[in-house]
């Protein structure tokens, strides 16, 4: 028997072990409670930028999307930039060999200044403006994914004289992927996509097709997020293929195109596996493969959208400890952010999982609930997070898989400055985007005179 099971109060003070698929794969302890991530000492992160702080691992970044470029070696992966975009988001995707996946003018926009290849970008959106179609237009983004029959009419007044644009349409491929209802894409009766079953389809076709600067160049669908196995894409290849065969059969066209999307699940607490990128592309290559086969077709240049299982688990946020209370049967941990900074658990109940940093606690561990600060019943960032009960106001807590979704996601509810964030690598820090001033909350503001 080890000492660790004979002494709980020394097994309690020692350092908690790195859990597999939830920290980047250079956290490593250092003493009194410390960790570091990309050679930096989160300590130190929090004394040259405060508490309150997103932290990226730029070499997790870009080893995470050099797996999914090797994984899917004969196919195109496009970064989906809603997950995390700056500029020097966009210089890692390009330096990866990715496309870029952008859905609004904005991205768009950071995109142009970062100079990615504006033919390795995908414009996505169920609400494409015209300024917005009218701008990406000339500047010769790669593919519009078409989200609609409206959209196409207002893409057909727009093409003359713009050359010829490349087009995918998005459909319902009716595959309830298992996600959470709020993150659920691939299915009927939400706001994404053409359907299969009301001759949607057909009506867009025919419309690209009679209109001699639009291209038709594939079918798009998009299931849903956090997908924890390849059966809901092997049964989308499935039925994308056999749609792009009726469209060849009916119309006479080959598409040569086909983008399953994105939903690739990563972990945020311990014990979860995330989905094998691996695994799931061999399942995706064989899937379309033996539908090709049965259709007799020819197998289409496949494509996927990976965006949280790159950035995310890149990614930790530092919280300070404000106060600490009782309320009913919980014992309440208030924190120097929440909602704000990751909406995340309030609009489909995503959990995550916290650390002590910066101590070494020798007491027991207790279930408590992490709260933000903002005025919202609902603020509350984990609900069942194990934690040594003598936690107390100015203790760090650390939280793992922040890379995605929320500094893209960030607001300045309860009038808030949005985090910076920080990146690391080789030892070295960068501030990527820098925190935000009180005075540039009002920065916008015209007055009332």
């Amino acid at each position: 028997m080890t000492l660790e099971k004979l002494l709980p109060s020394l097994r309690s003070s020692l350092p908690h072990p790195i859990e597999p698929w939830l920290w980047p794969a250079s956290t490593h302890h250092l003493p009194a409670g410390d960790l570091s991530v990309g050679g930096v000492s989160l300590m130190r992160i929090v004394a040259e930028h405060g508490s309150g702080t997103q932290v990226i691992d730029i070499g997790e970044f870009r080893a995470r999307a050099d797996e999914f470029r090797h994984a899917f070696y004969d196919a195109d992966v496009s970064y989906a930039s809603k997950a995390l975009l700056t500029q020097a988001v966009c210089r890692w995707v390009e330096d990866a060999g990715l496309r870029l996946d952008v859905c609004s003018a904005g991205e768009l926009f950071v995109a142009r200044r970062a100079n990615f290849p504006m033919d390795r970008i995908s414009l996505h959106g169920n609400a494409k403006s015209t300024d917005l179609l009218r701008t990406a237009m000339p500047a010769g983004i790669g593919r519009i994914i078409v989200d609609s029959v409206d959209e196409l009419d207002q893409l057909a007044e727009l093409a003359f004289g713009q050359g010829r644009q490349k087009i995918m349409l998005r459909v319902i491929p009716g595959v309830d992927a298992g996600t959470h209802p709020a993150i659920a894409t691939g299915i009927e009766g939400q706001k994404f996509g053409l359907s299969l079953l009301d001759g949607s389809v057909d009506r867009a076709v025919t419309k690209i097709l009679n209109h001699p600067q639009l291209e038709l160049s594939g079918l798009h669908c998009h299931l849903g997020s956090q997908i924890s196995n390849a059966e809901p894409f092997v049964r989308a290849a499935g039925t994308m293929v056999a749609e792009m065969a009726r469209i060849q059969s009916r119309f006479g066209v080959t598409l040569p195109e086909l983008d399953l999307g994105g939903g690739f699940s990563i972990a945020y607490r311990g014990g979860e596996v995330p989905l094998s990128i691996s695994e799931t592309a061999a399942d995706i290559r064989h899937a379309v493969r033996n539908a090709c086969d049965r259709h007799m077709i020819r197998p289409p240049r496949l494509a996927v959208e990976p965006g949280r299982s790159i950035a995310g688990p890149a990614g930790i946020t530092i919280y300070q400890v404000v106060t600490v209370k009782h309320s009913g049967d919980r014992r309440w941990v208030m924190v120097n952010g929440g909602m704000a900074d990751n909406p995340r658990p309030c609009l489909y109940g995503a959990g995550y999982t916290a650390r002590l940093l910066g101590r070494l606690s020798g007491a027991n561990e207790e279930h408590l609930t992490i709260a933000g600060q903002h005025c919202e019943s609902g603020d509350v960032l984990i609900a069942d997070a194990l934690l040594p009960e003598d936690i107390h106001p100015g203790d760090l807590l650390v939280v793992p898989a922040t890379g995605a979704y929320h500094h893209s996601m960030a607001s300045n509810y309860n009038m808030t400055p949005r985090q910076p964030l920080i990146g690391v690598e080789n030892g070295t820090v960068r501030t990527l985007v820098r925190r935000e001033t009180m005075s540039e909350l009002t920065r916008r503001e015209v007055g009332d005179r």
